[in-house]
């Protein structure tokens, strides 16, 4: 999960990166979901830097996976996102 000066991130993420048409179609349903739940969320370009949580660059971690939404750290999905799946995600993590 991407940390902040304040310390952790939102806890829905999305991983992307520039002129990936998935990525975009993911970016929308992340959007919409979020705003739905009222979930702040972050979008990380996996080409601008930064290291994955196995020491990896974000590029080899999630390069062939794109787009990929995590929560809480957990990997919800890839290459195209399922709607409720993110949002029973969401609601299970609230939860817990």
């Amino acid at each position: 999960m991407p940390t902040t000066a304040e310390g952790p991130g939102p806890r829905l993420v999305l991983y992307s990166r520039p002129g990936c048409h998935l990525c975009d179609a993911a970016r929308d349903l992340v959007a919409s979901v979020a705003a739905e739940r009222g979930e702040p969320w972050v979008e990380v370009d996996v080409d601008a830097g930064g290291t994955a949580r196995d020491g990896r660059t974000l590029a080899a971690a999630y390069g062939e996976l794109l787009p990929v939404v995590e929560v809480d750290g957990a990997r919800v999905g890839y290459w195209q996102i399922d709607r409720d799946r993110l949002v029973d995600a969401l609601a299970a993590s609230s939860q817990a």
